[in-house]
């Protein structure tokens, strides 16, 4: 759809590893006049690898999205990364947002922010940065990814929207790589504790809807990133804050359910 004055526009932002045509199913599910905008952050997509790859930039990235667009009003949406970032730009330009949809945003417990501090990991001895990276075609991604893990629980029509979107042309060769580089995507995780926003949240007085996945339960569940990374009292910060948990999905919502996720963007007092 086409900005409308009296409609407030939705811009949605993608977690780490992804790309903005992830949400097409939730965009599909929403009322067909709604103006949407989805974007590739800095390091995916169709966007270029700069960095710096810092959770304050791509928070920073969002603000100029929002600078960017026409004045109207934002329903900012931000699964994952997407939530810090949305965040960080509700509380730098709080009068551009209508009101925020956080979808299990990596926003953790202050005390982990301290006990970890500045310790972050080489891109390089992190798990993702493993992941293979050229493929044959976006059906070959698929056919291996496919009732795989978490990714089994994934509308099928998600995935193929991962895998079409997710490759690019290899520059260097035949074939294709991932559009988000593993070492890329590494190097976004291995900095996750690197902004701690709890310092932002006062700013951010429009209404804002955590959704809640299924929790990490201790340290054996830190790598598994099919749970849920946010702090359970987060929404308990804002001063319109309204918690939703939703234990019977991962941290993938808008994969598994994208027409829940669609039903909280089109109201702020949607039910589970």
């Amino acid at each position: 759809g086409r900005p409308r004055a009296d409609r407030a526009t939705v811009l949605l932002a993608h977690a780490t590893g992804f790309h903005g045509r992830v949400w097409d199913a939730t965009v599909d599910a929403l009322d067909t006049d709604t103006h949407v905008i989805a974007i590739d952050m800095r390091g995916h997509g169709r966007s270029d690898k700069q960095g710096p790859l810092t959770w304050q930039r791509f928070g920073a990235d969002v603000v100029a999205v929002v600078d960017s667009i026409a004045a109207v009003k934002l329903i900012g949406v931000g699964h994952s990364m997407g939530g810090h970032a949305m965040v960080q730009a509700a509380a730098a330009r709080p009068e551009r947002f209508e009101r925020l949809v956080l979808v299990d945003p990596v926003i953790m417990d202050p005390d982990l922010y301290k006990l970890v501090g500045n310790v972050s990991m080489k891109p390089e001895d992190h798990p993702t940065s493993k992941r293979k990276n050229t493929w044959t075609s976006w059906e070959e991604m698929f056919e291996r990814f496919e009732n795989r893990g978490s990714f089994g629980l994934w509308r099928a029509d998600v995935l193929e929207d991962y895998c079409r979107w997710g490759v690019v042309e290899n520059p260097d060769g035949e074939g294709f790589v991932l559009a988000c580089p593993p070492l890329v995507e590494a190097a976004i995780y291995s900095q996750s504790t690197e902004r701690n926003i709890g310092d932002l949240f006062a700013r951010v007085t429009v209404p804002v809807t955590v959704l809640r996945a299924q929790r990490i339960e201790g340290a054996r569940d830190m790598m598994d990133f099919s749970r849920s990374p946010t702090w359970p009292h987060l929404a308990e910060q804002f001063a319109h804050g309204r918690d939703v948990y939703l234990p019977q999905l991962t941290h993938f919502m808008p994969m598994q359910d994208p027409d829940l996720v669609a039903r909280f963007i089109r109201s702020a007092t949607a039910t589970a």
